[in-house]
This record gives C-alpha cells, structure tokens and sequence, in this order.
C-alpha cells in the first residue's frame, strides 16, 4: 500500500481537522483521485492507497482571500520522511502559476510587467519558505507563498480572459455562445419573468423523468407545455433536459421496484425518451440526455451497465431523429466522487468511452456545481477550472457548462434533502454578493473559451422545487439575487 505522512499545523479548529479527512492522492493522465485512506496520528496526516505509485495531495485549505478550496501539491514519491504539508501546497500552487503562465505567454498572452513582479515574488516567498526549513518562519513564509499563488492566479486568469476576449471580439463583434439557464417547473412571472429575457439568450426545459412520469406509464406534461409555450413567445431558443438524472432524488420512486433488472431499466428510460423527443420534435433539436450517469451510485447499476445504458439512451433519441444534437452530462468533472469509491473510470475516461463507441456528440457537459455535497464539486479557484476545461477540451468535441453556486448556506427546503452546502466556500462564504462575483468569474471564464458553445445556470428560481440548494438566480420570495445582474452583464459585453 503507497502511503505518504505529512506534517501539519498545531492548534487546527475541528472544522479544519474533520475538512482534512476529505484528503486524497490524485494522478494518472488526467490527475484525477484515487480512493484513498486518510488518517489523522497527532500532527500527521496520513494518506494511502492500494497502488504503490507517486501522486499529488488534494485537500481543502483555509486561503486567505481565496476562500477554502480544494488545493493540491505538486507531484510526490513515496518516502518514510513525512513531507510538510504547506511547504508542498504551496509548492504546487507555485508551479502550477508558473507552468500556466509560461503556457499562456507562449501562445501569445500580453503578461502586464506588475503580474510578471507577483509571480516572481510568489517564487521568491516559496524559495524563502523552502531554504528555511525546518522552522516556524518556515511555515509562515508557506503560507504566505500560497496565499499569494492563490490571488495571483486569479489575477493571471482576469488577464487572460480579457485578453481571449478581445482577441475574439476581433473577429466576431457578438459571439454565438449561448447563456442561460434551466427553467422550474411553474412559468417565470414578475421580475423573474423579466429578467430572464435580459441575461439569457437561450433557456433549458428541464423535462424532469420523476416530475413528468410521477407514476408508471402515467404522464404529466401540461406544466411544461406551458413552458416551452412561454419561451417561444419571448424569442428564447430552447434546449431539453437532462432527461434523465441519475442522481438517487432525480429518479422516479417506482423506478426503484426495478432494481437489479437492467433490461427492464433500460426499457423503461428509453421509452421515456422517445416519448420526450416524439412529443416536443420539430420544436426542440438540443436535448441533453444524461446528467451524472458517470458518477451514479444508484439500482445496483455499474460502471459499464451506466456506460451501456447512455449508449442504448442516445440510441432511442436518435431513432426518432438522427439529425438531433445530443449532449451527455458529467457531474463532478473533478472526479471527487472517486476519493471514496473504486472505479474503473474517470469522468474523463467515461466521456472518452462514450465519444469512442461513435455516439457523435454535439457536446458534453460539465457540472460546476460547487459547495453542495455530496453531490456537487468542492470549491476550486479559476485557474484549476480554467485547466480543468482544457483538458475536457481534448475530448475533440465542444463542451457546454453548467454553473451554480449557493447564495446562502443555510437550508433550502426546496432542494435534494440528501444535499447540503458544506463543501468548502469561495472567497468570503455563501451570500448573494459572493454568488455575483463567482458567477461573473467563473461565468466569463466559461464563455471565453472557444471550445465552449454553451454556459448555463443549474436553476432559476429557489421558490420551486430543484436540486441543488440556494444556487437559484432568484430567491424564494420571487426578488432577482444580484448573480442575475452579473449574467446579464456578460451577455451585454460578449453575447448576441
């Protein structure tokens, strides 16, 4: 068994202490986790695995500006001295500023001389910290090195979208992407109403499996008639789905009788979407068929049983009409889910495959939902989402991405009751204001980049039943939240 020590800090809080618990060893091509092991000996983590080879450290850490995020080491051998956990956090915070802005100004990235001066000081401060070990100025100098990694990558990806931007803008004054978001299960009304017409040129119809066939063979699709209806009357060109979630609350409850019986399984989805497509064809071309069939833990299904079952969903869609454009979604794209579970594949891998078998995508997306847990992403910083999305890229086919953030941290009726916002925060924790920021950040980072031909938020309004708790663009009590402006803004500086 690969086992590494690290030494960390006296005097964390419990919060801290339990958050180290989520650690995990990452690696392979696609840096993605391996299940993993951790133990907390006195002022050791421990780390282990069942495959004796090097690998990075993911763990959530409080960073100051930032917010706690998932952060990550550079690459480690295995060795009986235990390493010290903030000199390799900031180690691999330092290297990855560096490698990426290397990248970045090798393709023609205009470094601004005041960025160039915070990367060299980021360098110096780990060079500082790594020369003084072992000692406490040490630890201090690490600390401060990775703070300021963190807020100069921000920085370094500020310039770089805006530089991507303008580049784009050259030739394409108004570009195609599309930006949106997923409509509830009740028409917009109000300002809500108002306000989607504003920031979206595009909106998704959820077409929900558990909502529309409540009860075997008997279907409710008034409401989302009604939708679709509204839409067409604003302009909105509309995309559907997914239409079937494989999330354990997204699925209908007499699914679950069928437990165990993938034939039976398979039957029943793939007669819900043909019906979907059959009824609304001719109006909708773009459905998205899956959502987290990667990451689902649900009716005794396997990996390969998953993967075969999206093969056999596209199959279905594409027998009512072979010219529709279907997408795939991959839940947790940064693979946290397999920190805990043995898998074969990784989301990666699992759209790999997918693409392999000859599905001819039109795109795949990716969920950054992060902050709710278990099902949604830990926070990351944008210069890992920036990386995450140019390795999806590789894929050869175009990405769509979903957003969402939580407005508060509080508890949300409304949402999945197996989620909770506990996955760390970004920047100053959970509130409207924050919700803003993060989407213009992570919202103009998205759209930016070529390969991306669509960004949508995960739900409109927190007053109608959803997933994902208080990532809504508008609150319960119907009032726009200020990510909503923030959205809309983007549209007016880049979109159609």
């Amino acid at each position: 068994m690969g086992t590494i020590n690290f030494l960390i800090p006296n005097g964390l809080s419990p919060e801290a202490v339990r958050e180290l618990e989520r650690a995990c060893v990452t690696g392979g091509p696609d840096n993605m986790p391996w299940p993993t092991q951790v133990r907390l000996e006195s002022n050791q983590l421990v780390v282990s695995r069942d495959v004796d080879e090097s690998g990075c450290l993911a763990v959530p850490w409080d960073i100051n500006g930032a917010g706690r995020v998932m952060s990550a080491s550079a690459t480690l051998m295995e060795r009986d001295l235990p390493y010290h956990f903030q000199i390799e956090l900031a180690r691999g915070k330092v290297n990855q500023l560096r490698c990426q802005a290397s990248d970045w100004r090798s393709g023609g990235l205009q470094m601004p001389p005041e960025l160039q001066q915070k990367i060299r000081e980021a360098s110096l401060t780990f060079g500082r910290a790594a020369t003084q070990m072992p000692s406490e100025q040490a630890i201090e100098q690490a600390q401060a090195a990775l703070n300021l990694g963190y807020r100069t990558a921000e920085e370094l990806v500020r310039v770089y979208i805006d530089q991507v931007f303008q580049v784009r803008h050259q030739r394409q004054p108004r570009l195609d992407t599309t930006l949106g978001c997923r409509l509830g299960s009740a028409l917009p009304e109000g300002e809500a109403a108002a306000s989607v017409a504003k920031f979206s040129n595009s909106v998704f119809l959820p077409l929900a499996w558990k909502d529309i066939e409540p009860a075997e063979a008997s279907y409710s699709w008034e409401p989302h008639d009604a939708m679709l209806d509204w839409a067409e009357s604003q302009g909105l060109p509309v995309s559907a789905g997914p239409l079937i979630d494989f999330s354990p609350n997204q699925l209908p409850k007499w699914l679950w009788l069928w437990e165990r019986d993938l034939h039976s399984i398979a039957s029943f989805m793939c007669d819900y979407v043909e019906t979907a497509v059959k009824r609304y064809h001719g109006r909708i071309r773009s459905w998205q068929l899956t959502a987290a069939s990667n990451s689902a833990n649900v009716l005794s299904l396997g990996e390969d049983e998953l993967l075969w079952l999206t093969v056999r969903l596209a199959e279905a869609a594409r027998q009512i009409d072979s010219g529709l454009e279907l997408v795939v979604g991959l839940a947790q794209p940064w693979g946290d889910y397999m920190a805990m579970e043995d898998r074969t594949h990784s989301p990666f891998i699992f759209a790999d495959t997918l693409i392999r078998a000859g599905l001819n995508l039109a795109a795949v997306d990716l969920e950054w939902v992060m902050g709710p847990s278990p099902h949604g992403s830990y926070c990351r910083d944008a210069l890992e989402a920036s990386r995450l999305l140019d390795l999806y890229a590789l894929l050869g086919v175009p990405l769509q991405v979903t957003l969402g953030y939580p407005s508060s941290a509080e508890n949300d009726d409304n949402a999945d009751p197996d989620l909770a916002v506990t996955a760390g925060h970004w920047h100053g924790g959970y509130t409207p204001d924050v919700q803003a920021e993060w989407a213009t950040a992570f919202g103009a980072l998205a759209l930016c980049k070529p390969y991306v031909r669509g960004v949508h938020w995960t739900h409109l309004s927190d007053a109608q039943a959803h997933q994902f708790p208080n990532c809504g663009l508008v609150d319960a009590g119907g009032k726009p939240k200020p990510a909503l402006e923030s959205l809309r803004q983007l549209r007016e500086q880049h979109l159609h």
